[in-house]
């Protein structure tokens, strides 16, 4: 009642007071760090606080997987997406916790351009799979992690290129034929790259999600 009447205007001070208290008095409630959170990003537009009274949650309750799930949420709709992946991570290694906390951390893990751990992980989760809708997901993630790997690779080979002759490969093939590249990647699917050689960009085949 008190959070929810917007007159007070200092309704937001002892939010952290007022829920350490809270978790003093019976540290199993939950609901309390749950809606605790909610108060401090949705209302107080304070993260760091709603983080806080989440990590309290978890240190007193570390069974509870909803704890680092809720954080790893909000860190990703802050776009801290290093933040989202360390919190999904906690998530994934307590016991009960929903698949989708794993997919949660391969797609944070490719925000944050970690393109190894993203491919493995979704790797792992398409292997292990036993929902078709799954693997397709999968499968879709896996095209855009290989295009990103492959891209980064081909641009690093361009700009080798452009230092060494002055200006961009006539078509990809040059690459190979200098040695900057043992083989030109292909996309999942076996498809080439589209190279544009005035601007020396490379985009995918096609797009990921319409894959």
């Amino acid at each position: 009642q008190y959070y929810s009447t917007y007159t007070i205007v200092d309704r937001y001070k002892y939010l952290e007071h007022i829920f350490s208290v809270i978790a003093e008095l019976d540290p199993r409630y939950q609901d309390p760090y749950e809606v605790g959170a909610l108060i401090a990003i949705y209302e107080a537009r304070n993260l760091e606080l709603a983080l806080k009274i989440l990590d309290l949650g978890l240190a007193k309750n570390p069974n509870q997987w909803i704890f680092p799930f809720q954080a790893g949420h909000y860190a990703q709709i802050a776009k801290d997406f290093e933040l989202a992946r360390k919190y999904y991570e906690k998530t994934m290694n307590i016991p009960g916790a929903p698949d989708i906390a794993k997919r949660l951390y391969a797609t944070a893990s490719f925000m944050t351009m970690d393109l190894k751990t993203s491919w493995e992980t979704w790797q792992e989760i398409y292997e292990t799979a036993t929902d078709q809708r799954v693997k397709e997901i999968s499968i879709r993630h896996l095209y855009r992690v290989k295009a990103a790997m492959d891209i980064r690779a081909l641009e690093e080979a361009i700009a080798r290129f452009q230092e060494r002759y002055g200006r961009n490969p006539r078509e990809p093939e040059e690459l190979v034929e200098v040695r900057l590249l043992a083989a030109l990647p292909k996309d999942l699917d076996g498809e080439d790259y589209i190279y544009n050689p005035d601007s020396g960009e490379i985009s995918p085949p096609k797009i990921w999600w319409k894959r």
